[in-house]
């Protein structure tokens, strides 16, 4: 019996909501009807979905993916979200690694947190995966005089066709995510 409860995996037996059912469905179906992709997702589960709005009427999917399997899902990104694009008509789906933020050791402890572990750390690699196919070139903070501040994200204009037309839930996902203001753009090149 291989039905799509073998595409998602919960932490401690917790349940599946709905929309987390029917999206390990899609990938379910997806890997029985799509050739190209069958052999490449065989292997592959989410560890959760939830549906955000962002940014006016746009929704967004996001699908967290096990760590370890990441790097599986970015070879067949292209092809999975354009896929899961189709199904959910008119939403963006976005692939985000499940990671974990630990908290400073305490005073005193010989426990050492690694790198990858830390705030800052987590939330620049949910800004990698967010924009995948495209990768980052340059970055820029700028603060504004009321304390605010909002960070410029530079892609690479190679990708541009891909991300264009979501860069707008792109940046209400990283938002609703970690709670700072991002802006995407792509560098200015000169002939």
């Amino acid at each position: 019996m291989y039905t799509s409860k073998k595409k998602i995996h919960k932490d401690k037996d917790v349940e599946p909501t709905e929309f987390e059912e029917t999206v390990a469905q899609y990938l379910f179906d997806l890997e029985n009807t799509n050739q190209e992709l069958k052999s490449d997702l065989k292997d592959l589960y989410i560890n959760s979905a939830v549906q955000m709005d962002v940014s006016g009427n746009r929704k967004a999917v996001v699908i967290y993916v096990p760590y370890r399997l990441r790097k599986a899902f970015r070879k067949i990104h292209l092809r999975l979200v354009r896929e899961l694009e189709k199904k959910f008509s008119g939403k963006d789906v976005v692939f985000v690694a499940t990671r974990r933020i630990l908290r400073p050791p305490k005073k005193g402890s010989a426990v050492q947190r690694p790198r990858t572990r830390t705030l800052t750390a987590v939330h620049d690699a949910i800004l990698e995966d967010i924009v995948h196919p495209a990768e980052i070139v340059g970055k820029r903070i700028r603060y504004r005089i009321d304390g605010s501040k909002i960070i410029k994200i530079f892609l690479d204009p190679k990708e541009r066709i891909n991300t264009e037309y979501k860069l707008e839930s792109l940046a209400g996902v990283y938002r609703k995510l970690t709670g700072k203001d991002v802006v995407f753009e792509y560098p200015i090149t000169e002939p």
